[in-house]
């Protein structure tokens, strides 16, 4: 069976990993800095925002595409699908900001965490 509908979360994602090291590089490149964040503020919260995302959203997404794959509702893997989409970008939007709103970071985390533990145990019962 193939995950057509994780497929469908996987692309908007992708954009925003690649939307996320744009701005990396970006900064990089304004400030001239090679590796690490060279005591800058604003590309340490993008290295991280970046990196937080490189570290969540792929499994999040193996897991969705295995309840998928193992036979979950449509609508529920379009539930899961959604609520990573909107963690991922309100984590992203609320890190990125200079003086951070914890609200957007709290929620993009925990949306992550429901996806990821809600999802394997959908995978597990489907």
């Amino acid at each position: 069976m193939i995950a057509k509908v994780t497929a469908l979360y996987a692309l908007p994602l992708c954009v925003l990993y690649v939307v996320l090291s744009y701005r990396v590089i970006g900064i990089r490149k304004r400030l001239r800095v090679g590796l690490g964040d060279g005591g800058d503020a604003s590309l340490n919260r993008a290295i991280r925002v970046h990196g937080n995302f490189s570290e969540y959203v792929p499994l999040a997404l193996i897991v969705i595409a295995l309840a998928e794959i193992n036979g979950a509702w449509p609508w529920l893997v379009h539930i899961l699908g959604l609520l990573l989409l909107a963690g991922r970008c309100a984590h992203a939007w609320g890190v990125s900001q200079p003086v951070e709103n914890f609200r957007f970071r709290v929620f993009g985390m925990l949306s992550t965490f429901a996806v990821m533990v809600g999802g394997a145990a959908v995978a597990l019962l489907a």
